[in-house]
């Protein structure tokens, strides 16, 4: 069965919905004054680690089943995106943020906004969500549209969800953090509520996602099969 369809959906549902059904208030606060916010959070991370292996071994032996066949050009938009990707994903776990597992300890700093976050407040996810959704626009197979869409709603889905726990555990300091950054990248900044902090960024950083995308540009065939470009 791992090698079906069904398969594929059934760790889909397990990895996107899990997420959302244990971020939720009443799933999650009656769990965590159960057992512990740490033991939670091991509960939390083994399920989530069971079904992405799932997810990922049933993708790998799902059968080629073609929905739709995407223009030759349209193989350009993951290595379009894939740059700023890595990048906001190299800077996303090299910074700390509040909005990061277990972060909130980061609103008590004076400056508790920069680096990354006055690109985005959810690095990580937008590097996520980019993957997908610029993969899904050049692959045509159900296996993959499945894929690329679950993760894609997973990624921008979860934004509001963490905001939303996170406003409710730091109550008055959500305000200033929420004035100041944004979802969206580069959105704060062009409303002129934030100014983005290049030096917080870093070159390292930079070069650092940029060597990761090379990286995976070049390995892409031995991994997934297919050159990344036409």
């Amino acid at each position: 069965m791992l090698g079906t369809i069904d398969a594929l959906l059934l760790g889909l549902a397990v990895f996107v919905g899990g997420h959302f059904a244990l971020s939720s208030a009443p799933l999650r606060d009656p769990a965590v004054k159960r057992i512990g916010e740490e033991r939670f959070r091991g509960l939390y991370a083994l399920l989530a680690l069971a079904a992405l292996l799932w997810t990922v071994l049933a993708y790998g032996a799902a059968p080629v089943v073609d929905v739709w066949t995407p223009p030759a050009w349209t193989r350009w938009i993951p290595n379009l995106a894939m740059p700023l990707a890595a990048v906001l994903l190299v800077a996303g776990i090299t910074t700390r943020s509040p909005t990061a597992v277990g972060g909130e300890s980061v609103l008590d700093e004076p400056n508790a906004v920069k680096g990354v976050l006055t690109v985005t407040r959810h690095p990580f996810l937008n590097a996520v969500g980019l993957w997908a959704l610029s993969h899904l626009a050049a692959n045509g197979d159900l296996a993959s549209i499945l894929l690329f869409a679950g993760i894609a709603v997973l990624a921008y889905g979860g934004m509001p969800s963490l905001d939303a726990k996170l406003r409710r555990r730091v109550e008055a300091a959500w305000g200033p953090l929420a004035m100041t950054t944004s979802c969206v990248p580069f959105l704060a900044a062009a409303q002129g509520r934030v100014r983005i902090d290049w030096r917080g960024i870093g070159v390292w950083r930079v070069a650092a996602g940029l060597g990761l995308w090379a990286a995976l540009n070049a390995l892409h065939p031995f991994y997934a099969g297919m050159m990344p470009h036409p």
